[in-house]
């Protein structure tokens, strides 16, 4: 064997371990692991259904025909916002529709926005939105929705934690950016410093007390701050200020 076939074996051992590792840390989730995550199945006033490519919301009463297409933070089980996203379709009459992410990651996953708004065929038009680096994402998917670019136009933008990383300041879109006060990784004066990004009349709502991981179910988050709120009184929050904004 010649010293470049045992350099070239070396190499691919190498990067075969990289893939690997990569792949079990995309594929370690923070799971839903507080009970009120769970309760949302068991909510009478939405019907949820689990597709491959999503998990769909919808209310059983009071659908107004228009939709949430909401995408989960990095290495967040989409599970883990059956609670918050059910009292917000409930709230809203929107319907619901949380994407499963490729490898757990809203950036390696480029799908277009029509394979998400086909699992509710029943809705006319669609929001996009989206928790953390889910909601930067969201941006980006709004951008080109604004721009008649992504097969599927977008009546507007919905930021939970999380703020755009690109310009939409002259996109005419409605958005509407949750933020929490006590978030320590979308802090807000990240969410602040990003806000000229945003069209100028563009709504804020900040929850007071609450942090990062209060927008999901999932537990503690590392680098986040201390929630000192009750966890129905942040989802009802939340529910609120969208089905104001989509009202």
């Amino acid at each position: 064997m010649t010293r470049f076939v045992r350099i070239l074996i070396a190499v691919a051992a190498v990067i075969a371990l990289l893939v690997i590792v990569f792949l079990a840390y995309a594929h370690t989730v923070m799971q839903g692991e507080r009970p009120e995550a769970l309760e949302a199945w068991r909510d009478d006033a939405v019907e949820i259904t689990s597709a491959e490519a999503g998990i769909v919301i919808e209310p059983v009463e009071g659908a107004t025909g228009e939709g949430l297409v909401f995408i989960p933070g990095a290495k967040v089980d989409p599970y883990a916002y059956l609670y918050k996203l059910s009292g917000v379709a409930e709230a809203s009459g929107l319907t619901v529709v949380i994407t499963k992410p490729t490898l757990n990651l809203a950036f390696f996953d480029q799908r277009p926005l029509s394979t998400f708004t086909a699992l509710a065929p029943g809705v006319d038009d669609w929001y996009v939105g989206g928790h953390s680096l889910g909601g930067v994402r969201a941006c980006q998917i709004a951008a080109d929705g604004a721009g008649g670019t992504s097969g599927e136009p977008v009546a507007g933008l919905v930021l939970f934690g999380s703020y755009c990383a690109n310009d939409l300041s002259g996109s005419g879109l409605a958005v509407l950016s949750i933020s929490g006060e006590h978030d320590g990784l979308s802090t807000p004066e990240k969410i602040a410093e990003a806000a000229h990004l945003l069209p100028s009349d563009a709504e804020s709502v900040v929850l007071e007390g609450a942090n990062h991981a209060d927008f999901g179910d999932y537990g503690v988050q590392p680098g986040d701050g201390v929630s000192t709120r009750d966890d129905a009184e942040v989802r009802q929050e939340i529910a609120e200020a969208v089905a104001r904004f989509v009202g």
